[in-house]
């Protein structure tokens, strides 16, 4: 007697449920009533009896036989991206797309050379950018939602691939007529701190490095502004509100028009941060995915 089989409609929902973290979500994102993903998911529940979602306050989660259907869902999205990829290389590139994950402080730069010269040769390609912090960044890529990932400071994951990793200090981001522009040398932390400071939200990797320093460094930190935003952050620090603490690529265009400087700071573990290109250990990129990975290796100022 042949044992059940897998409605594949009904796996898309259970696997958007967990991904979104709730039924509602999920129903949003595919635009859906609500009432009809949570039905379809209990069907596939009655048909293979097992519990597949575990309810809570906040939203839902998978039971271990969910999760196996999130992971075999994931497996054959990878299955199709590779077949597509495959026929993507035998039309020449002639149109492809590519998902690319990456925090705000690249986008200047990625939208200078790196895209006009990826258009250039392949006019047909199309790109998603997906904006968010450290950990959104590393989840697209881990769960495939995104091909590429660009990230600041990312901590070490067993499923992340990094391409090239380049140092890229913190530095302190001020007025040009703020007072710490004119004390010689580099600054130290807690010169920073004696100031008004704006951060990026906790999610962010400039935020985590900042705060292991000031523990190391024993300089408390007063935030006068927090935000997802780094345009708030130059706006806070060009109009002489007070200081950050950025990459100075993030402001280069600013910097360059002399609209903020970005001081050197001594302290070792922000001297020590490194913007990373990274991908899923183990997945194949599409050709499309391909180009636009040696196009940002060869031209991204970030990576140089």
């Amino acid at each position: 007697m042949a044992g059940p089989t897998l409605d594949e409609r009904r796996v898309r929902y259970l696997y958007e449920a967990v991904l979104t973290g709730s039924v509602r979500a999920a129903a949003d994102k595919m635009d859906l009533n609500p009432s009809v993903v949570s039905r379809q998911i209990a069907q596939l529940e009655s048909q293979l009896a097992v519990t597949l979602l575990e309810r809570h306050g906040r939203g839902v989660r998978p039971t271990d036989a969910g999760q196996v259907l999130v992971d075999y869902h994931r497996r054959q999205a990878a299955s199709q991206d590779d077949a597509l990829a495959q026929l993507q290389a035998i039309r020449g590139l002639a149109k492809g797309h590519v998902d690319l994950a990456l925090g705000e402080g690249f986008v200047s730069d990625l939208m200078g050379e790196p895209l006009q010269a990826l258009w250039r040769r392949h006019p047909g390609l199309t790109v998603a950018l997906n904006l968010g912090g450290t950990n959104d960044v590393l989840r697209m890529v881990e769960e495939d939602t995104a091909h590429i990932g660009l990230v600041y400071i990312p901590p070490i994951r067993p499923g992340i691939r990094s391409h090239v990793a380049v140092r890229q200090p913190l530095c302190a981001i001020v007025a040009p007529d703020h007072p710490l522009a004119r004390v010689a040398g580099p600054l130290t932390l807690r010169q920073v701190a004696a100031h008004p400071l704006a951060l990026m939200h906790e999610a962010y990797g400039t935020r985590q490095i900042v705060q292991i320093a000031a523990q190391m460094d024993k300089v408390r930190l007063t935030l006068k502004l927090t935000t997802n935003s780094m345009s708030v952050i130059k706006h806070f620090a060009q109009t002489g509100q007070g200081v950050s603490l950025l990459p100075a690529f993030a402001l280069s265009q600013d910097i360059g028009a002399g609209e903020v400087l970005a001081l050197p700071v001594d302290q070792p573990l922000l001297a020590k941060a490194e913007a990373h290109l990274i991908t899923r250990l183990g997945r194949q990129l599409s050709p499309a995915a391909n180009q636009l990975l040696m196009q940002l290796l060869t031209t991204m100022k970030a990576l140089l």
